[in-house]
């Protein structure tokens, strides 16, 4: 199984980088990783910028992936429930899960009901936070699936 995770718009802050290098090289360690960065949108309406940045996602989904999408009206799951998913996925022969981070106004309608919605917290963080917290309950995952004491 590879991991995919997208997100829409450009890591910025030096921490935020570290953060993800970091987590990303433990995650590589379980499966195949790839992190993807697709361009913002900017200077349209709210719905012309999700409908745009939303296309340019779709364009990093190949067909027989399970899609993920971090969405405020998600499902909220315990570490344990997003490793279970995961070693379910992993399990079943699926050969890729993306995950996706929209941008600031999150994803089309359209986009939204193409994959499964999970949310991180009933509060809101910065895109930039985000990431960081999706990867390290991703790497937390893998140390569950592997009986690993990251997660007491």
């Amino acid at each position: 199984m590879k991991l995919r995770v997208l997100w829409v718009g450009k890591s910025k802050e030096e921490w935020v980088k570290e953060a993800l290098a970091d987590y990303a090289g433990r995650i590589r360690r379980y499966c195949p990783l790839e992190l993807c960065e697709v361009r913002d949108e900017k200077g349209a309406e709210a719905e012309e910028m999700r409908r745009r940045e939303c296309e340019r996602l779709e364009k990093q989904i190949p067909p027989g992936a399970t899609l993920v999408l971090l969405d405020e009206r998600g499902r909220q799951m315990a570490s344990p429930e997003l490793a279970a998913f995961i070693g379910t996925q992993r399990d079943a022969g699926i050969g890729e899960v993306i995950f996706a981070v929209g941008g600031a106004y999150g994803f089309s309608e359209e986009f939204r009901s193409r994959g499964r919605l999970l949310s991180l917290s009933k509060m809101t963080f910065t895109h930039q936070m985000v990431r960081v917290f999706l990867l390290e309950q991703l790497y937390r995952a893998f140390s569950i699936l592997n009986n690993e004491p990251y997660h007491h």
